[in-house]
């Protein structure tokens, strides 16, 4: 490992690092291939950013469809093509006949998987529909979640596998609000945005619970900017729009949009 290459990363994401630059350093020293398993776009960045420093190694990525959040990494020796590459993905399709089916939302599918004893990096991005769930799965766990998914949030489901070409994806919302704030610190836009005091908000932001673009943020008085991400375990996730002018009471004006 390259003793500087930490210093451009959180010190959560070590072991990231590490098995990271492993996979790097095999498929440019040995030759071999390394399909991941599904990375966050954090570690994707992260593996983008180590494969570059590598002359003979480049890295692809697969999630399903082509805005997909999170994907699977092929990172391979340079003269390796993944064209015709099996991606190991399939479709978990999630209906009931239950009408209490209809209100169910993607924690409530996250949590009766995880619940399964599925790791998190097993399972890609989750698609919740009007008529039922598509979650994008890795193929060696597809046939245990079809025998084992009998029951999401106490409702009675039945599952089908099918082909990732079969995919429905769930076009992504954002609530829009416009909100007049103090300053562009990362607990007051979060605190406006979530209707909670600046007191409340700062416990999952110092207990490690905040991401800024996919990346840890403990610090609450760190500066948003326009296009950033920003999620909170327990509360969801919003996007910064834009930030505009001053107010004449000096107030910053920040459009934001809510994940619904």
């Amino acid at each position: 490992m390259q003793p500087d290459i930490y210093n451009h990363f959180h010190r959560d994401e070590r072991d990231f690092v590490d098995k990271a630059w492993e996979w790097v350093e095999h498929a440019g020293q040995y030759h071999e291939v390394k399909l991941t398993d599904f990375l966050d776009p954090r570690q994707r960045y992260i593996l983008e950013s180590l494969a570059h420093r590598h002359p003979d190694v480049h890295v692809f990525f697969e999630g399903g469809h082509p805005d997909a959040e999170r994907t699977r990494g092929w990172v391979a020796p340079d003269y390796r093509d993944p064209a015709g590459e099996d991606w190991g993905l399939q479709v978990l399709s999630v209906t009931s006949g239950d009408q209490k089916f209809l209100a169910l939302e993607h924690g409530d599918y996250m949590g009766s998987i995880l619940g399964l004893g599925i790791k998190r990096s097993k399972i890609g991005d989750i698609h919740v529909l009007e008529d039922g769930c598509h979650a994008v799965v890795s193929a060696d766990i597809s046939s245990y979640l079809h025998l084992n998914l009998s029951q999401v949030h106490r409702v009675h489901v039945m599952t089908e596998i099918l082909p990732v070409e079969k995919l429905r994806v769930k076009e992504t919302k954002l609530q829009e609000m416009e909100l007049t704030v103090a300053s562009l610190r990362l607990d007051g836009i979060s605190s406006d945005v979530h209707r909670m005091s600046r007191a409340k908000i700062l416990d999952p932001i110092k207990a490690g619970r905040c991401r800024v673009n996919w990346k840890v943020e403990e610090d609450p008085s760190a500066i948003l900017s326009d296009g950033d991400m920003v999620s909170i375990q327990g509360l969801g996730r919003f996007k910064v729009l834009e930030t505009g002018g001053l107010t004449k009471k000096g107030r910053y004006r920040v459009k934001v949009g809510k994940y619904t």
